[in-house]
């Protein structure tokens, strides 16, 4: 057993810090306010401005305690439970349903009995799918090109997953699973055709859920339960300036884009936020991107997604030296899952992505997001100490040898 890969490690602990950085900059404003409600009722005796900066810390140390735990974990542990992983998590899915705490018309968060935060079901879902994927795929991976036996379970269970979600309704979480498995599903080389198949089949559920949702286009307010997705497209879609002008139509990206594009290529450095003042409202949550471009611009956004892009590359160098097929497919999906999230999350502040309201991986204030997050992190470390790194750098080294005859020969 080797050591865990210290590049992946360090990468994530600067994300970390530099979310911890950035929430203490974009939080000011949110802080006060919140903390004004609870002085108001009583609760405190004056309202203070590092409200979500303590509770990010607490999430941060929590989340640190429960890496350290789990990096010791063989991953074997992880492989022999998954079952019971996905059904925690799908269990959890059905009660938030009928307990959660409903805001806006959707039901994300639940309250459990000792624990001080809520928690966000969904959010755990994408870790215990990609467990469960992995161990499904390893298991059958003799029957992978088999209709009856392979494709037909795999596909029930994206079905079931996906209808519960949308029950919640969580859009953002299906635009992060759906495309995990699908990854999943070709990395562990099923027949092209079953992928083609899903594909297709999942154009036409998002099409049909379009055309289903419906909603007061005057007033905004949903008519069913899959208004919301369809008013979130059209919002995307529609650019009418009276529509932005009255607040009724992509306010939140609106104010994203006046963050990102209005201080040049310098932005206006640390801390120096405008939009923070509530003219982006929960600005440390789905939107703290466009802060933090606002705050750095280039420099900020450039490190951001290299950062984001080398999780992506070393998750799947891993995933690549690593012998077991269980490992290889948890591996994919969990940098697969961190890489997607950040590049939508993005995409939405940029306006090329319509509004989801998932967060940016390691930076955006929320403990159900961080948690699950630090789960996966866990898992792809404890991955990383099964590498064979001397075995593979002798391999490749003869790879290169192999090379050179070749192309001395071929001349």
């Amino acid at each position: 057993m080797w050591q865990v890969d210290y590049k992946l490690f360090f990468t994530i602990l600067f994300l970390i810090i530099f979310g911890m950085i950035m929430i203490s900059s974009v939080s000011v404003y949110s802080s006060f306010r919140v903390t004004s409600i609870q002085e108001s009722k009583w609760f405190i005796e004056e309202a203070y401005n590092h409200f979500y900066v303590l509770r990010n810390i607490s999430h941060v140390i929590i989340s640190f305690v429960v890496l350290g735990v789990l990096v010791k974990i063989p991953y074997k542990f992880f492989e022999k439970y998954a079952k019971y992983f996905l059904m925690l998590s799908m269990v959890l899915l059905v009660v938030v349903l009928f307990a959660g705490e409903n805001f806006n018309g959707a039901r994300w968060w639940l309250s459990i009995p000792g624990i001080p935060f809520t928690i966000q079901p969904t959010e755990f879902l994408k870790f215990s799918l990609i467990v469960y994927l992995a161990y499904f795929f390893k298991k059958y991976h003799a029957h992978l090109h088999t209709f009856s036996q392979w494709f037909l379970p795999f596909a029930f269970l994206l079905w079931v997953v996906v209808l519960v979600v949308w029950l919640q309704p969580d859009f953002g979480t299906i635009m992060v699973v759906v495309p995990v498995s699908f990854m999943m599903f070709f990395i562990a080389g099923a027949n092209v055709r079953y992928l083609l198949l899903l594909v297709w089949l999942w154009m036409m559920l998002v099409s049909g859920v379009y055309l289903s949702g419906d909603y007061d286009k005057e007033t905004g307010k949903n008519l069913n339960n899959l208004g919301y997705i369809t008013q979130r497209i059209d919002n995307f879609l529609d650019d009418k300036k009276e529509a932005i002008e009255n607040k009724r139509i992509n306010y939140q990206t609106e104010q994203a884009l006046i963050a990102i594009g209005s201080w040049g290529f310098t932005g206006l450095w640390f801390g120096k936020s405008i939009q923070k003042f509530w003219y982006l409202p929960e600005v440390q949550g789905d939107f703290i991107f466009s802060v933090i471009v606002e705050e750095l611009w280039f420099i900020g956004a450039f490190v951001l997604v290299s950062l984001y892009g080398y999780i992506l590359y070393r998750g799947l160098w891993i995933a690549r030296h690593v012998g077991d097929l269980f490992a290889r497919y948890a591996a994919v999906g969990i940098s697969c899952w961190i890489a997607l999230q950040a590049f939508i999350n993005i995409g939405v502040n940029l306006n090329i992505v319509p509004l989801t309201g998932i967060t940016l991986p390691f930076i955006s204030y929320g403990w159900s997001s961080l948690l699950s997050l630090t789960l996966g992190f866990a898992l792809l470390l404890n991955i990383s100490r099964y590498v064979d790194t001397e075995k593979y750098q002798k391999r490749s080294i003869r790879q290169r040898n192999m090379l050179y005859l070749k192309k001395y020969l071929w001349m």
